[in-house]
């Protein structure tokens, strides 16, 4: 387990090494903020529409390497797009990162799910990896940006190359029996699994409208420094890391489903004080509750639809791992031309009302 919850922190360190990056490429390249929301949507789509075919292969076949390798690109992609010279170079090398991404989420949440067995507290840790990866980002690169600009993205490509080498050294351990879809017996429910779907990507559109948009509000709207923004995006992300870990205890204890509606229901209240808060210091604490809420949810989708899928573990996770939290980016275009028109704050005042569409579908998920 200790190997994938490694290598989801840094596979997805390079997914929050895009958001934390877009207010340089906007101050050190006057990108508008539409053109920085593109970038956004590169890394989105490349995460995306690979996820679904990727899905299926994983859970037919052993493909030791995808994982390794997709390391290898996530970081190579992000690392690099901070050197290139003009804007559409830097767009397909985010969509080579993105693709990184998508081709090592569905055969980690394989894996990993056999380790955990039947605990969304042990599966709380691999997604808590995740989670991880996103804090760190913002909370390193930030300082580098400050001191070097935007081109310090090639400082963070050795991690990539570190964690795909032990990674790839761990799979060669491993034998092809091992290799077989990790599936319990049991018929996979299709239509469950496509309702919890629409609320991980319900959600996911909210967590990523506050990733790409808090540090610019922090700046623009409440007056604060770069580095200070920078903090904000880093606590919000804080946030994540505690609620994925308790939103994993609390389904241990209480039941998947009522964690899952507790959690969507908590962020309402939580982002309307972010939105609302006066002081860039106090809001801090408030972007850590803000995180914690949003995030309460992740690793219990990511458990509830492998439950959903048994036969599919791979699918399951490329799914509500890469593709469910990929998609909620498709929509991060709009919000860039919403904040080009009224400012990031109407970006914040938009996501205040997104999770209450993933209670209402919540609230029809049938038992696993």
């Amino acid at each position: 387990m200790r190997y994938w919850v490694s290598a989801h922190i840094v596979s997805d360190f390079y997914q929050g090494l895009v958001p934390a990056s877009i207010p340089f490429f906007v101050l050190e390249r006057d990108y508008s903020y539409a053109a920085a929301s593109g970038l956004a949507l590169a890394a989105t789509l490349g995460s995306s529409l690979p996820q679904p075919i990727l899905g299926i292969l994983v859970d037919r076949r052993p493909l030791l390497w995808l994982a390794p390798a997709g390391l290898l690109a996530a970081g190579a992609g992000a690392g690099l797009a901070g050197l290139a010279p003009g804007y559409a170079l830097v767009w397909t090398l985010l969509l080579l990162s993105g693709v990184g991404v998508a081709a090592f989420h569905p055969a980690a949440g394989r894996d990993a799910r056999r380790a955990a067995g039947g605990s969304a507290g042990a599966m709380s840790l691999f997604a808590a990896g995740g989670s991880i990866g996103f804090f760190l980002a913002p909370a390193l690169v930030t300082p580098a940006f400050v001191a070097w600009g935007v081109g310090a993205t090639a400082l963070f490509i050795p991690p990539a190359v570190l964690m795909a080498f032990v990674l790839w050294r761990h799979q060669q351990r491993r034998t092809v029996a091992t290799e077989t879809a990790a599936g319990v017996p049991g018929p996979d429910r299709w239509p469950p699994f496509l309702l919890l779907t629409a609320v991980a990507v319900i959600r996911s559109v909210a967590g990523i409208g506050i990733i790409t948009f808090l540090a610019l509000y922090w700046i623009v709207e409440l007056g604060a420094t770069p580095f200070l923004g920078g903090v904000a995006l880093t606590a919000f992300l804080v946030g994540g890391v505690l609620g994925t870990l308790a939103g994993g205890r609390i389904a241990d204890r209480i039941g998947m489903l009522p964690t899952i509606r507790i959690g969507c229901a908590a962020a309402i209240p939580a982002l309307v004080l972010l939105r609302l808060v006066p002081d860039p210091g106090l809001g801090l604490v408030v972007a850590v509750l803000a995180g914690a809420t949003v995030n309460l949810p992740f690793a219990v989708l990511v458990k509830l639809g492998q439950d959903y899928l048994p036969a599919r573990p791979g699918t399951a996770a490329g799914v509500t791992l890469g593709l469910a939290v990929s998609a909620g980016g498709l929509f991060v275009p709009l919000l860039g031309a919403l904040a080009d028109r009224h400012g990031p704050q109407a970006v914040l005042t938009v996501v205040c009302v997104v999770p209450l569409g993933a209670l209402l579908a919540a609230l029809f998920l049938p038992r696993p």
